[in-house]
Formats: structure tokens, C-alpha cells, sequence
């Protein structure tokens, strides 16, 4: 078994994985040494990664590399997909590990990776295990407290399912004005691309990641715990080399 450890910028995962199989996971909002110690108590991995989109928790990596076998990953960890970007040292340790993800589970296929988060972003890996780029926006949470934040009178909204083109209130209209942009965002970047590759199979992921089934005019597959899958493909990846 591999335990894989998430920390992002809302939540971190605690993953417990056998062979293809996810077993176990769990979020906190703060991990804790002792999360860990009851994880591998309970679970009893051979092997860890831990990954972290802001800097490593140097307390809880130390803790993991004492008890197993861990890779703390970073941008010089050995990874089974090929990066062509300028600034590789810059490139988001989450935008990596779903892209190894995606390519792991789509081998030989043009991807473009939606994740959709705090931020939403777009990952292009192509059939050859090339990875490219793509782009990064605001989420949809961060564009609710943005309008809130930077405005004197707009209240802060959270995300509904059904919402109007043409708000009748100032909620419904930042309603639309919110989501119904987020899907025209997410169908311009999925033609945009598929304009380069038409081949293209689009995997959306994350914790709004279901916000787009059934509303986007682009087919989509929603994958949930790819950067697990992805932190997973890595350790198993070093083993072998």
C-alpha cells in the first residue's frame, strides 16, 4: 500500500492506495503528526509521497520520512510524463501531479486536464506523454469574494445550481454573471485547444468539478482524486527507477 499526502490550498488528503485502488481517503483542515501516525498505524504502508502547492510542512514530512519510505515532491522529483514549460521551477506541484494523472489513465491521448478549485486550470498533455501548459483563472469561489471584497455594497454569494441569464435582483445577476461566465470560460478553453487537438479528451476534476456536468455544450469526463491517482503513478514511477 502507498500513502499519499495533499496538502492544497483549502484541504489536505490523506490517501490510502493498493495496487490501482483508492482505499482510503480522508480531509482535514490541519494535519496533524498524529493523523499520520494513526494513517500508518492503521493501514501500514510501504511507501509515502507528500506534495504541497505552497511550501512542504517541513514538521509533517520529517514525521513520514522517520516512519517509511517518503518522497517529498518537488519540481527535481523523477516523473513518467515530459515537461516542456519555461519555468519549470514555477509549474504547481497539483498541475503536475494531474497531468500524470490524467496520462496514466489515458495513455496515448491528447488530455486537456480542468481542475477546478481555488483556482480552475488548464493542463495540455499530449499522446506522445508530452506535457505543455495551459492556464490558470480564478475559481468560482474566489470570484464570489472577489466581488465582495473589492466592491462597497455586493454581498458575498456562494455557488447554486440553478441560476438565471438575466438577473432580476443584484444576487441573481452576480449569480449570472459569476457562473454562467466560469462555463463560457471553460467551453472557450475546451475549442480553443481542441482547435491544436482535435483529438481531445477532456478530463475536469476537483471540488467543483461537478458544477459542469450537464452544463457545458463540450463533452467532458469528471475524474475525482486525480492528483491522488497522479501523487500515486509518481511513487510507483521511483520505485522503478
Amino acid at each position: 500500500m502507498n500513502l499519499v499526502v495533499d496538502i492544497g490550498n483549502s484541504l489536505t488528503k490523506v490517501a490510502i492506495i493498493e495496487g490501482e485502488s483508492i482505499i482510503n481517503v480522508d480531509k482535514y483542515e490541519i494535519l496533524s503528526t498524529d493523523v499520520i501516525d494513526k494513517t500508518v498505524s492503521k493501514y501500514a504502508p510501504s511507501r509515502a509521497i507528500i506534495s504541497n502547492v505552497g511550501k512542504i510542512d517541513k514538521e509533517i514530512s520529517s514525521h513520514l520520512k522517520n516512519i517509511i519510505p517518503t518522497i517529498e515532491f518537488t519540481s527535481l522529483t523523477k516523473i513518467p510524463i515530459t515537461i516542456n514549460y519555461k519555468t519549470p521551477q514555477t509549474l504547481g506541484l497539483d498541475r503536475i501531479a494531474l497531468a500524470v494523472g490524467a496520462n496514466y489513465l489515458y495513455p496515448s491521448t491528447n488530455l486537456l486536464v480542468i481542475g477546478c478549485g481555488t483556482a480552475i486550470t488548464y493542463d495540455l498533455v499530449d499522446s506522445k506523454s508530452m506535457y505543455y501548459g495551459g492556464a490558470i483563472s480564478p475559481g468560482i469561489v474566489l470570484r464570489f469574494k472577489s466581488l465582495n471584497q473589492h466592491t462597497a455594497n455586493l454581498p458575498l454569494l456562494e455557488q447554486v445550481d440553478k441560476f438565471e441569464l438575466i438577473g432580476s435582483s443584484t444576487s441573481e445577476c452576480i449569480e449570472s454573471g459569476v457562473l454562467n461566465g466560469v462555463i463560457g470560460e471553460v467551453d472557450y478553453f475546451i475549442d480553443s485547444f481542441k482547435t491544436k487537438f482535435p483529438s481531445l479528451k477532456v478530463l475536469v476534476t476537483g471540488g467543483d468539478a461537478n458544477f459542469f456536468v450537464n452544463k457545458l455544450k463540450n463533452s467532458i469526463f469528471v475524474v475525482q482524486n486525480l492528483v491522488i491517482i497522479g501523487l500515486n503513478r509518481i511513487i510507483e514511477f521511483n520505485a522503478k527507477h
